[in-house]
C-alpha cells in the first residue's frame, strides 16, 4: 500500500526544493474539443484535506443535507491507531483527528476536526470515514469550500481520473486500465480494485487520496496502494488475482478501492446503517447476520 508517511521526516528526505516542484496544477476541459468527446471537468484541490501521514477529502453522499455533519474520507491503513487486520471493521470509535483544508490552489485554508470514526476497515475495501465536528454548510460559510460528492455507479474502464494528493499538494492524472477481481497485499485483500495506467506514479503520502471521474467531477474511488518493487503479494506490493486463481504482477501500478457503494451505508443525517438495504460494506464480527 502508499505508505503513510510523518510529514516532518517525509520533508527532510525529499527537500523543499522537490516539494516545491511537484504542486499539481487544475486540468481543465481543452476549450476546442471536437464535438464526439467527452467533455471533462476542472479538478483542483478545493475540498481535499492533509492528514498528518496520508491524504484525504470532505465528501458528501447524494442525499446528505448542508446541516448534515461533513464526512472525511481517506485510506483504512490511515488510521491515527495503526492498520486495521485482515477481518477488522472499526465503527463509531471516537477520534479528535485534525485536518488541513485546502483551497482550489492548495493553499491552506484551516483545520477541522473529527468527532469520530464513523466507519474504516481494511478488509474487501481500505476506507476510512471520519465524522467531523461540523456541518457542509459551516464549512461553506467560512472557507468557501463544497465537498467532493460521491458517485454511485460503478466506475468505468478507460475513464479518465485525477488523483488528487492534499499530503503532496500534487494531482495526477491517468485513466482506469481496468479491475482486479482480488487485490492481495500481506494479510489484506481488497475486491474489485481499480487498476490504474502506468502515468499515475503514485507514491508514500498520496494514501486515502480522493480519484475524481474528470467526466462528472464525482469521485469513483479512493486511492490506496502500488506496486513497488515486483514483488508477489508482499506489503507495499499487491499481487491481482482472477476468477480462474491466476496470480499476476504489475510492477509500477497503482491501485485504489470503488467507493460507489458507500452512499447505500449511510442514511439520514449522514448516519452510518450497515444494515440498510443494498449495503455490502463488512461489518464488524459482532453485527455480523
Amino acid at each position: 500500500m502508499n505508505r503513510p508517511l510523518v510529514g516532518t521526516l517525509a520533508t527532510a528526505a525529499l527537500g523543499a526544493a522537490t516539494l516545491l516542484g511537484t504542486v499539481g496544477t487544475a486540468h481543465a476541459a481543452p476549450q476546442d474539443q471536437h464535438p464526439t468527446q467527452k467533455k471533462t471537468k476542472a479538478v483542483d484541490f478545493a475540498g481535499s484535506v492533509a492528514l498528518s501521514n496520508c491524504s484525504g477529502s470532505v465528501v458528501r453522499m447524494p442525499g446528505s443535507k448542508a446541516d448534515d455533519p461533513a464526512l472525511v474520507m481517506s485510506n483504512g491503513h490511515c488510521l491515527e491507531g495503526g492498520m486495521p487486520g485482515a477481518g477488522e471493521v472499526v465503527v463509531d470509535k471516537p477520534s479528535s483527528r485534525s485536518f488541513t483544508l485546502l483551497d482550489k490552489s492548495a493553499g491552506k485554508l484551516g483545520t477541522i476536526k473529527a468527532t469520530k470514526v464513523a466507519y474504516a476497515t481494511m478488509t474487501d475495501t481500505d476506507v476510512s470515514l471520519y465524522e467531523t465536528g461540523s456541518t457542509y454548510a459551516e464549512i461553506e460559510k467560512k472557507y468557501q469550500i463544497k465537498p467532493l460528492e460521491l458517485a454511485t455507479e460503478h466506475p468505468a474502464k478507460d475513464a479518465k481520473i485525477s488523483i488528487v494528493s492534499g499530503y503532496w499538494k500534487k494531482i495526477y492524472s491517468c485513466g482506469i486500465d481496468g479491475f482486479a477481481p482480488t487485490l492481495k497485499e500481506g494479510e489484506w485483500t481488497w475486491k474489485d480494485s481499480v487498476r490504474y495506467t502506468p502515468e499515475c506514479q503514485i507514491i508514500g503520502g498520496t494514501s486515502g487520496s480522493p480519484v475524481v471521474d474528470t467526466a462528472t467531477g464525482k469521485v469513483t474511488a479512493v486511492n490506496n496502494t502500488s506496486n513497488e518493487s515486483g514483488e508477489e503479494c508482499t506489503l507495499n506490493n499487491p499481487c491481482e488475482v482472477d476468477e480462474n486463481g491466476k496470480t499476476t504482477v504489475r510492477e509500477g501500478i497503482g491501485y485504489a478501492q470503488e467507493t460507489y457503494q458507500i452512499p447505500k451505508c449511510f442514511g439520514d443525517g449522514n448516519k452510518l446503517d450497515l444494515n440498510a438495504e443494498g449495503c455490502v460494506l463488512p461489518k464488524p464480527k459482532a453485527t455480523r447476520h
